[in-house]
Parts: C-alpha cells; sequence; structure tokens
C-alpha cells in the first residue's frame, strides 16, 4: 500500500520547495550607474563596486571617496569600495546587513532580496527608507 501512495505522489509530482538564489555574480543598477560584484565572504555576502557608467571626475580622475567620514579613506577610488557588510542571510532570497553609500559617505541599515534576475537593495535609517534595483549582467 504505501508503495501505491508513493507512486501516485510521483504521477501527480510534489511541489518545488523553493530554492534560494545563489546572488554570487555581477549585478548592474537598473539605471547602468554602478556595476557590483557579489560574492559569500565566509558565511556572509560581500559586495563591491567593479565598473562605474562614469568613472572619471570632471577633471578626469577616478572618482574618490571624498565623502567618507574617515579622512584617511577620501583618496581611495570608488571602483573597489566595499558596499554590502555584515550581510546576513535571513530568510529565502532575503539578506539584512549594512550598505556603505559613497555617494554621501553613509553607511545605512539594509535589506537584500533577490527575485529571478532583480536584486532588491533597500537601506533605511530609522524609519526611512530607500531602494535601489540591480539586475543580473552575468
Amino acid at each position: 500500500m504505501k508503495l501505491v501512495g508513493l507512486a501516485a505522489l510521483a504521477i501527480m509530482g510534489v511541489p518545488d520547495v523553493a530554492q534560494a538564489i545563489d546572488p554570487s555574480g555581477l549585478w548592474m543598477m537598473e539605471n547602468g550607474k554602478v556595476t557590483i560584484q557579489v560574492s559569500p565572504c565566509g558565511e556572509l555576502m560581500c559586495g563591491r563596486i567593479v565598473a562605474l557608467k562614469k568613472p572619471l571626475d570632471s577633471e578626469g580622475n577616478p572618482k574618490l571617496d571624498k565623502d567618507n567620514p574617515n579622512p584617511a579613506l577620501r583618496t581611495r577610488p570608488v571602483i573597489g569600495i566595499t558596499l554590502f557588510r555584515d550581510m546576513k542571510q535571513t530568510g529565502n532570497n532575503e539578506w539584512r546587513g549594512q550598505i556603505y553609500v559613497p555617494d554621501d559617505g553613509k553607511t545605512y541599515d539594509a535589506i537584500v532580496n533577490i527575485s529571478g534576475r532583480v536584486m532588491k537593495v533597500k537601506g533605511c535609517v530609522v524609519v526611512f527608507c530607500r531602494s535601489r534595483k540591480f539586475v543580473r549582467a552575468d
């Protein structure tokens, strides 16, 4: 009788359990302004800037992290900066941690959600949040 039940399940099909999406790879902001490389770093998820649509400033020099609160870091190039910090997986296709934003030199609490080929990154200060979408570039 058990074999009949298993055979019936096999014929009817068992719903797929949602599989976590691997966030590793290249992701481009939907406006094309920034491309980031996402990769695992131990149990965490890391993401760093690998390309900018406009990598040079008005004087033709590489864009720098000029708004960083640490004066010693204000001369580092934006390309290569780590954006995601302490991003821990908190659910299927969801990570929580912090994101550094070189545009204003601030670090925000962040939530990253991935659905298909879209990664939504939401940075928040208290209850005020701002979201950006990235699409898989690889």
